[in-house]
């Protein structure tokens, strides 16, 4: 009877032996069948090694890339050097009047002194800027360098009061927390000087508002279209606008409010993919217009000359 019961446990264990053997057998069988052997990939003159990803600088722009690790012609740049060749991307003539030196100090310094009136201004007089200004300082903006010419920008200009209004609520429910919780002390302190608060009056007393909006994409016959470097485009058009809106003596606050894209994106139904980039109430100085008497850094500290 003895010898009948552990017959019977011996089979049991050589059973499950089996069966775990059987196990082991069948996942090394897949794993030599459906996954790629880890082989380490030797960086070749033809292609140079790829910076991780904290060390990269590109902002993602090569993340849906196939990245050439061998000496083999990489086949997108073949198709490139035939798309350049195409009879339909011609270039025109260019040229810039040749100016005599004199002529070409007196207008950068012309420029300069026009470009240094420009202040950030928080208080503004309601009189009613004139449509065909903004038109064409927007124009303006609009001539500025963009990555593959994308143009990732869209200026939205707010009128309606009401309108204005109801930005401004959404604006400072956010900064409200901004500057309470979110803040840190190193921030907070950076602001005083400026006397800000989470109070932007500006937003409903400016003439009107701008709201730049960024395209990190875009859509071309139903397919989604990469804006490359959309980021340094807008804020290069930007700059120019600032510019524009300064040379026909109207004001402004570069405003970059935190947490509230989304919201007014949705009440100016703009597109999911359109991200807010800035805010800018537009307007007149008032009468009694303050800023803060700050000096701007000379020459010296911002340039360096490598002769």
């Amino acid at each position: 009877m003895l010898d009948t019961e552990v017959l019977k446990q011996y089979k049991v264990y050589v059973k499950y032996t089996l069966m775990f053997v059987a196990a082991v057998l069948v996942k090394y069988m897949m794993d030599f069948l459906f996954k790629k052997p880890e082989i380490e990939k030797k960086a070749s003159p033809a292609a140079p090694t790829v910076e991780s990803d904290s060390n990269r600088n590109d902002n993602g722009l090569f993340a849906d890339k196939t990245v050439v690790e061998s000496s083999d012609t990489n086949y997108f740049y073949n198709t490139y050097q035939q798309q350049i060749n195409d009879e339909d991307k011609k270039h025109v003539p260019f040229s810039l009047p040749r100016l005599p030196e004199d002529e070409m100090i007196k207008r950068a310094d012309e420029f300069y002194r026009v470009a240094n009136q420009r202040r950030t201004c928080r208080f503004f007089s309601p009189d009613t800027v004139p449509r065909a200004v903004i038109e064409k300082c927007i124009l303006a903006a609009g001539t500025s360098p963009s990555g593959a010419h994308t143009e990732p920008w869209k200026f939205v200009v707010v009128l309606n009061p009401e309108e204005r209004q109801a930005v401004r609520e959404i604006v400072e429910n956010e900064e409200q927390l901004n500057y309470e919780k979110r803040m840190g002390k190193k921030w907070l302190s950076d602001l005083a000087k400026l006397r800000t608060t989470f109070v932007k009056e500006y937003i409903s007393e400016a003439s009107c508002i701008i709201l730049v909006f960024k395209e990190p994409y875009h859509m071309e016959n139903g397919v989604k279209q990469n804006n490359w470097y959309y980021e340094a485009s807008v804020s290069i058009s930007v700059g120019i606008l600032l510019c524009a809106l300064n040379n026909v003596g109207l004001a402004t606050v570069t405003s970059t409010p935190m947490n509230c894209g989304p919201a007014l994106r949705r009440i100016f139904n703009r597109p999911e993919h359109e991200k807010l980039a800035f805010l800018l109430p537009i307007g007149y100085p008032a009468e009694n217009a303050t800023v803060p008497d700050m000096q701007r850094k000379p020459l010296n500290e911002i340039c360096t000359f490598i002769e």
